[in-house]
């Protein structure tokens, strides 16, 4: 199985998908189709890691000025109990100290590209929080620890943000000409995560846009997942656009196939 790690923008990507979900959707197509989904998603940040056992999460409309549209909709697909419970157990076993949670649903940073991906929602889905004051660090043993999953037909869905800065999104105009940062930082993250440069990207924050790409972590520590669970694997970025002047909608995809890491 394969590693993703999607921008997944604003909650509006559900109904206005762009270029960003015609990529999603072929990007589904051309991998195997997952027994089971695990998506670590940047709206879940709590102190210890959590997996949701629920077996009919809830779709949680976590977000607030959208559109009436947005929060109707539903993403009904079955839990997971038994994928949480092996992730506990692998990250456990690395040191961490994982908690279950049994009503955890899904936020918007799972099912709104899942509804992209798999619309039928018919494969089951769990997920694993963050935990926004732990670091970069952390979060790329959190995926070295789960990377087994992929051998059990697992997708790893890491859901963040390249670029993620609310106080310039709150204060553009929505058709603003892309920030001069917004590209410079992406472009810098797509050559240090091409070159597998772990200790560039771990110092993210002091290259020369990191705190203003991420004035907060949240949105970037779903990344440091995925580059610990695709690790020694051929990565492939995607670029399909650039959204409201803010948020570079950038995908990564690690694939299958392994390879010497540099």
């Amino acid at each position: 199985m394969t590693t993703l790690f999607i921008s997944h923008g604003a909650p509006t990507l559900a109904t206005e998908p762009g270029a960003t979900g015609s990529l999603l959707t072929q990007l589904t197509a051309s991998i195997p189709r997952p027994a089971a989904i695990l998506v670590v998603s940047a709206h879940w940040d709590t102190p210890q890691p959590r997996l949701s056992t629920a077996t009919r999460p809830q779709t949680i409309h976590d977000f607030s000025g959208f559109p009436l549209a947005l929060y109707k909709l539903q993403y009904p697909a079955p839990g997971a109990p038994e994928l949480a419970e092996k992730t506990a157990a692998l990250l456990d076993q690395a040191g961490f100290s994982p908690e279950l949670d049994a009503t955890r649903g899904l936020d918007h940073g799972a099912w709104v590209p899942l509804r992209l991906m798999y619309p039928d929602a018919d494969i089951p889905v769990t997920q694993l929080s963050i935990q926004g004051t732990a670091g970069p660090s952390a979060h790329l043993d959190m995926g070295h620890a789960i990377a087994g999953l992929q051998q059990d037909n697992v997708l790893i869905l890491c859901s963040g943000a390249v670029t993620h800065n609310l106080r310039h999104f709150f204060t553009s105009e929505r058709d603003a000409e892309v920030l001069d940062y917004v590209t410079e930082f992406a472009d810098w993250l797509g050559r240090r995560i091409a070159a597998a440069d772990h200790a560039a990207l771990l110092d993210y924050r002091n290259s020369s846009y990191g705190r203003q790409a991420h004035p907060s972590e949240d949105h970037i520590l779903p990344l440091f997942v995925a580059l610990g669970a695709g690790e020694g694997k051929p990565v492939t970025r995607y670029q399909p656009e650039n959204t409201y002047g803010i948020l570079a909608m950038d995908v990564y995809h690690w694939s299958g196939t392994s390879v010497n890491t540099p």
